[in-house]
């Protein structure tokens, strides 16, 4: 069994937020594998679906980001998992707009959400890491992180969130690798290469 967690704040005025885009991820995911209707649970919502022949619960807390690993806690704990049977989706303010990079373990890179959940199941859990960029300025990042998407951005945020959708059977079958090659090559396709003969 994996636990795929996204990471946002409920509430509509929140919805189109750069903070949310884990949980417009895993709303894809969902989406995309037919996974049941979300229900409300562990202080948050959750959906049951099979990917690459293994049960998987999706998760997005209901708590607030600042409080996410409480909700990811009482989903651990029910569950009897490992945080290696986890999987965070957040967005990552040091990674260009539309990068993606997984790792397991690390620090909380200033990340209110995963602070919370280093304290609730330790550190030791799959990270899957949205670009949304950062605006430059450290005194400017609580407004970035807190404003809606600008209509610019459909450009990269619908593909990247469709390639996540589409290849995260890779991630849940342990290929962290492979499904970070796989987004990146639908993202940001390889140049055409110079046609035969051309000068």
């Amino acid at each position: 069994m994996r636990l795929v967690v996204g990471l946002g704040n409920p509430g509509a005025q929140y919805a189109d937020n750069r903070h949310n885009i884990g949980f417009m991820a895993v709303d894809r995911i969902v989406r995309r594998h037919g996974f049941s209707s979300w229900r409300r649970r562990f202080q948050g919502r959750t959906a049951d679906g099979t990917i690459a022949g293994t049960r998987v619960i999706a998760l997005m807390p209901d708590t607030y980001m600042n409080l996410s690993g409480q909700a990811v806690g009482a989903a651990v704990r029910f569950f009897k998992l490992t945080p290696a049977a986890v999987i965070v989706i957040h967005d990552e303010l040091d990674l260009a707009p539309g990068r993606v990079k997984v790792k397991q373990g690390g620090g909380a890179g200033g990340h209110n959400g995963l602070k919370s959940i280093d304290q609730h199941i330790g550190p030791d859990y799959w990270r899957v890491r949205l670009g949304i960029g950062h605006p430059g300025d450290k005194a400017l990042v609580h407004g970035h992180v807190l404003r809606d998407f600008a209509k610019a951005d459909q450009d990269w945020l619908d593909p990247l969130l469709d390639a996540c959708a589409a290849a995260v059977p890779l991630l849940i079958e342990g290929r962290p690798d492979t499904f970070m090659s796989r987004v990146a090559l639908v993202t940001r396709p390889p140049a055409p290469s110079e046609r035969p003969g051309a000068a």
